[in-house]
């Protein structure tokens, strides 16, 4: 599947008043988190001279932006992130530190980055469907899920995913645990 391929959803026509306080925080923490993976891209940009990494780096880049678009129309400044100068920079070092060290060191971190994102979305998709609430979001919420997901798979087959030095899984983990703190920041700053 190409990511390409999925039609970009209409932003919800949602009513802020609307949105119970833990959907505002995840939503809150979806906006940090795609700002950040737009500077994540850029970092691989800025440093790295692979022609296949700046391929990938620039098509997901792209994707990136979309969702931080659709969630743009959805959250109104005011319910932002108060964070995001510095989710910007950690998603710039995030991106351009593992591009000095090459291809794989890219791959496992969008690895590790997407494979975080895609459970921290199914999460909130699951509490819209046991709520049973909101299917504009869900729908919007699946769809980011899914271009993350085939990010996640893309990078696994360039980097060998499995074959991932124990440098590199370590790495891995530590991206993974930053990912999740930046959620439990974002979620209420």
């Amino acid at each position: 599947m190409d990511a390409a391929t999925l039609d970009r959803p209409a932003p919800p026509r949602t009513d802020r008043a609307s949105l119970s306080p833990w959907l505002v925080a995840e939503l809150r923490s979806d906006h940090a988190g795609e700002t950040g993976a737009v500077m994540i891209y850029r970092g691989i940009l800025a440093v790295s001279r692979d022609p296949a990494v700046r391929d990938f780096a620039a098509r997901h880049k792209a994707t990136e932006q979309g969702h931080l678009d659709l969630l743009d129309d959805l959250l109104p400044p005011a319910d932002r992130s108060r964070l995001l100068p510095i989710w910007r920079l950690a998603g710039w070092l995030t991106g351009a530190a593992p591009a000095l060290f090459g291809p794989r060191a890219v791959f496992a971190t969008i690895d590790a980055v997407e494979s975080f994102v895609d459970r921290h979305y199914q999460a909130q998709i699951d509490r819209l469907d046991a709520e049973r609430i909101l299917p504009e979001i869900r729908a919007l919420l699946e769809h980011c899920r899914l271009e993350e997901v085939h990010h996640r798979d893309e990078a696994r087959e360039a980097g060998e995913g499995q074959r991932y030095s124990a440098a590199l899984r370590l790495w891995g983990r530590i991206v993974g645990a930053g990912s999740a703190a930046a959620v439990a920041a974002a979620k209420r700053i």
